[in-house]
């Protein structure tokens, strides 16, 4: 008789733990055991939250090579039906053998689940008829449940479910989770202690008004913009260090629709433009896609968003300044551009206009759009082609951890008809899709890879550019990481060609995350291994550092709304001369629209106990040496680069935490 010792880990979370029967069976190269009940010395295998439970399993003959393992969950008529999430399983073999078998999945009903072993196998090398076979299962079922849908056409494709809480178990959040998002609006009023402001349509009556209303709940750098905001120099540093870092890019023409003079921006001749833009001192923020987009109705009053140009001067102190501001697109003689010499406030509330464009876009380009939307494609692409014992599925997978569920809920009370985003933002309603249809057409595989992006924009050499900095070290690490781990696997350019599994991973992305348009750029296929490492390299970039750098300070830079509002009252002014504070008042969003933007940035800011920085696997999906020296490697150059920004921030005024590595979620999961 052959035993076999099984060491059976449930996960260390909450909720987790079943009374249940649990019945097992190894299949291996030479055989299988017969379905044994999991029990151990003294009859019993208490599967709760955390347990380490070993057993036995005995067989009449040498099972060989163990490939997989058969599980399946028998109710106890005397305990009720629960789910279990199982961590892992480790078999050890009578001939002295180890082997893993990583589960990380609830096991919620009576279906018979198998799960392979270990060791990552490509689709060629996976040669054993049971393997073959239980490869293309896997693949049948996921494709049953993760099933693609059109949530509208133009933008890219999502998952169907009818909620969040009908999506398979395996990619829903923890108890833990769901019970600290608590994501609704009300939630964050309540925690912001706004209670008493949350239906007040009044508007504010000063600035001081606002300034009760922000005094619950503050970080640092969110006091820093109550104090800055209406400073030129940290008008211009957010765009480089702010929560929307993507808009700038470097001006060497003037935009034929923005007609800035010398006179204008540099009225004591101490510079020209000409000679200023050819030095690379120069840049624009063009708002184009904003224009013509119909905008909300907010408490039966119709709101205002610009679409305008901005033109920045870096000065020889390296500070970048605001220049020029044109709210609309078609120069006019009531669209005048608005100047740091004219009145303080047609200047401010220029400024006003520019950031209330900023939010807009922000929110439904690059961070909706570019990193949580293009996450759910690559996820749910991922479940539906390739299998658990691919090295693919095992480097992605963490990295998609509780997308899913997050998109639907954004999806359902963000984004729908009743969604706060739909009822409190200029854009919400019809010109959230117009705006993202727009974002969409104008969408680039180089504008997803940060090295090309920002040589694309220019803004190489610009100074004092922390998303910059600390965004192109992570990239060649993560980008050494994946290069060095995927050539383990494919040793030339036929493997990943011949590679099925891989290529229906990307073809599945080109037509359901990039609409199958040529222009954008991404591969339809791969033919090389470095085709594969850019795009995997750009993929763990969006789901990490990218939706970080664009999520992260949501409430940093916009708890004070005078500084990031989400909406304004008034249409932007056609003449000079005709501003005060109580016109800026009148502008600003009324008390209620702004209570639900401090709210919902609040929730969208906040990080959950059970979060997973960048490089953590705490899943253990790879198990062998090689792949498990590049992931050490990898954390050793994340804290390195974390320690480094750390050191940075000490010196800066206003630090730049949101590409910390030690601070950065492994995917899009808020």
């Amino acid at each position: 008789m052959y035993t076999y010792e099984v060491i059976v880990i449930t996960a260390h979370t909450d909720h987790t733990n079943t009374f249940n029967k649990v019945h097992i069976r190894l299949m291996g190269t030479d055989g299988q055991s017969d379905p044994s009940f999991l029990q151990n010395s003294i009859g019993l295998a208490p599967f709760h939250k955390g347990a380490v439970s070993i057993c036995s399993v005995s067989s009449p003959t040498s099972l060989g090579k163990l490939l997989m393992i058969e599980l399946q969950k028998k109710p106890d008529p005397s305990c009720s039906e629960d789910s279990w999430f199982l961590a892992r399983v480790q078999v050890k073999s009578p001939e002295g053998d180890t082997y893993n078998f990583p589960v990380n999945h609830w096991i919620a009903n009576k279906m018979v689940h198998h799960f392979r072993e270990a060791t990552a196998l490509k689709h060629s090398d996976d040669t054993h008829h049971l393997c073959k076979k239980s490869r293309k299962k896997e693949l049948n079922h996921r494709k049953e449940h993760y099933q693609w849908y059109v949530y509208e056409e133009g933008i890219p494709h999502c998952i169907k479910t009818e909620s969040p809480l009908s999506l398979p178990h395996e990619v829903r959040f923890s108890f833990t989770k769901t019970i600290q998002l608590g994501f609704t609006a009300i939630t964050g009023v309540i925690e912001l202690n706004l209670e008493g402001l949350y239906n007040c349509k009044d508007n504010w009556t000063s600035i001081k008004h606002i300034k009760q209303a922000f005094r619950c709940k503050r970080t640092n750098i969110s006091d820093r913009v109550q104090k800055l905001w209406r400073s030129d120099a940290f008008f211009g540093y957010q765009f480089l260090n702010g929560v929307n870092p993507m808009m700038i890019k470097r001006c060497t023409v003037l935009p034929e629709n923005f007609p800035v003079t010398d006179d204008m921006v540099f009225p004591s001749g101490q510079w020209r433009l000409e000679d200023e833009m050819q030095k690379g001192n120069i840049f624009l923020c063009d708002y184009k896609l904003l224009d013509g987009v119909k905008t909300n109705v907010i408490d039966n009053k119709k709101q205002y968003l610009a679409a305008p140009l901005v033109l920045l001067h870096k000065t020889p102190d390296d500070e970048l300044m605001p220049i020029a501001i044109q709210l609309k697109q078609k120069p006019a003689e009531d669209n005048p551009i608005f100047l740091p010499t004219d009145s303080e406030y047609d200047w401010l509330t220029a400024k006003i206009f520019v950031r209330g464009a900023d939010f807009n876009m922000h929110q439904l380009n690059f961070h909706l759009l570019r990193t949580h939307l293009l996450a759910e494609v690559f996820a749910v692409s991922l479940l539906r082609n390739v299998p658990m014992v691919h090295p693919l599925y095992k480097l992605l997978i963490p990295h998609t951890r509780y997308t899913l569920q997050m998109n639907c809920l954004a999806r359902s009370l963000l984004i729908s008809d009743n969604g706060v985003f739909t009822k409190f933002a200029a854009s919400g309603g019809n010109g959230v899709i117009t705006i993202m249809k727009r974002a969409q057409s104008s969408l680039t595989y180089s504008s997803l890879c940060i090295p090309h992006d920002i040589a694309e924009r220019g803004l190489d050499s610009v100074p004092n550019f922390y998303y910059r900095d600390d965004g192109l070290r992570l990239w060649e690490i993560i980008h050494r990481f994946v290069q060095g781990l995927l050539k383990h696997y494919y040793k030339s350019d036929a493997e990943v060609q011949e590679d099925p599994e891989l290529q229906s991973w990307i073809e599945n992305i080109f037509e359901h995350g990039f609409l199958l348009q040529n222009s954008i750029g991404i591969p339809n296929s791969f033919s090389t291994v470095a085709e594969v490492v850019k795009f995997i390299t750009m993929v763990i970039f969006t789901c990490s550092g990218q939706h970080s750098a664009v999520n992260s300070g949501q409430f940093d830079y916009g708890g004070w709304m005078p500084n990031t509002p989400t909406s304004l009252q008034q249409p932007p002014p056609t003449t000079k001369g005709t501003t005060s504070e109580a016109t800026m008042l009148k502008t600003f969003p009324n008390i209620s629209t702004t209570v639900h933007g401090m709210a919902t940035v609040w929730l969208l800011s906040k990080q959950s106990t059970d979060f997973v920085p960048l490089g953590h696997y705490p899943e253990g999906h790879f198990t062998e040496e090689i792949p498990r020296i590049w992931i050490h490697d990898f954390q050793e150059d994340l804290k390195c680069l974390s320690d480094d920004i750390k050191a940075r921030n000490k010196s800066l005024d206003i630090p730049y935490t949101y590409l910390d590595p030690a601070t950065m979620e492994n995917s899009v999961a808020i």
